[in-house]
């Protein structure tokens, strides 16, 4: 039967080298699921793989993508269960890789079939953001639907909107609509899990962000800057060096910010995470115990 790794984690865990390493042994590309390394413009502040790294191994889905462009998880689905069929005419495996939690449900178990949004609904909401600011519907969706709450990223007006105009529409809380049944795929899902002790995370992200700096993600940011008002560009990293250059922060409170807000990223991202019982979580400095795990759970199954 042929097999679909989902190698998850939180950012900053250390996947990109056992993602190569995966790729090495059983001689298949890498499919990212991180949902901002898709768009080109934007390889230093996503963490993209690095040209040397995509040439160890062929990777799907990096820089695909132009920041106007409009992609959604639904769309993913899509790209990646055609992509597979390509590709398991041809490996027995394949592996998908990243840290975008909605990505990886989609093509693990289906996006769910939403209620299509009325009009009225919508514009009401669009009026409370522009007259009231995002905080007051984020705190609308945490009286709503208390579960969604904990896990949206409440930094992001467009998923926090849909979420209170489901609520709002249906009298009912989004999280119901969610995975009410999961999509049966025609292969196998291998789930394995990457974590670290949370402090060792923390420092992980902070030199990463620092890294970044040095790297050019300032200039990396202001070659996009007057398309800030994209959705693609409502991502940490940007948003904080946008208002860096709107004279609104200096820039080492920037950095600052980028930091916190990372390591509040990774700490939402894990608690999604750890809801799936179906992930085998392991430590990245361990690769020999994971490659170990995957040929054997292949093996029972062939």
């Amino acid at each position: 039967m042929k097999t679909l790794i989902v190698l998850v984690g939180p950012t900053a865990v250390g996947k990109t080298q056992l993602n190569l390493a995966i790729a090495r042994r059983f001689g298949i590309p890498i499919i990212n699921a991180d949902s901002r390394q898709i768009f080109a413009e934007l390889p230093i502040g996503t963490a993209a793989p690095t040209e040397r790294e995509r040439q160890e191994a062929e990777h799907f889905f990096v820089g695909n993508r132009q920041i106007t462009d409009y992609y959604s998880a639904s769309m993913f689905e899509t790209d990646v269960i055609n992509l597979l069929d390509r590709l398991f005419l041809r490996h027995d495996t394949a592996l998908l890789s990243g840290g975008s939690m909605m990505y990886i449900d989609a093509v693990c178990n289906g996006i769910d079939d939403l209620p299509t949004i009325d009009n009225e609904t919508r514009l009401a909401v669009k009026r409370k953001l522009e007259t009231q600011g995002l905080p007051a519907l984020v705190e609308e969706l945490r009286r709503l639907d208390p579960e969604h709450y904990r896990i949206v990223d409440q930094r992001n007006p467009r998923r926090v909107c849909h979420a209170v105009e489901i609520c709002r529409m249906t009298g009912t809380t989004y999280s119901s609509f969610r995975k009410k049944e999961v999509k049966q795929r025609p292969f196998r899902i291998l789930k394995i899990g990457l974590n670290r002790p949370r402090e060792e995370l923390y420092a992980r992200i902070n030199t990463r962000v620092l890294e970044m700096m040095e790297t050019g993600l300032e200039a990396e940011a202001r070659s996009v800057y007057p398309q800030r008002g994209m959705n693609s560009l409502n991502t940490v990293g940007y948003k904080e060096l946008f208002a860096h250059f709107d004279g609104q922060i200096s820039k080492e409170e920037a950095v600052r910010q980028i930091q916190s807000h990372t390591r509040e990223y990774m700490r939402k991202q894990l608690t999604w995470f750890k809801r799936d019982a179906q992930i085998k979580w392991f430590h990245p400095d361990n690769p020999v115990e994971i490659l170990n795990y995957i040929e054997t759970s292949i093996a029972v199954t062939d």
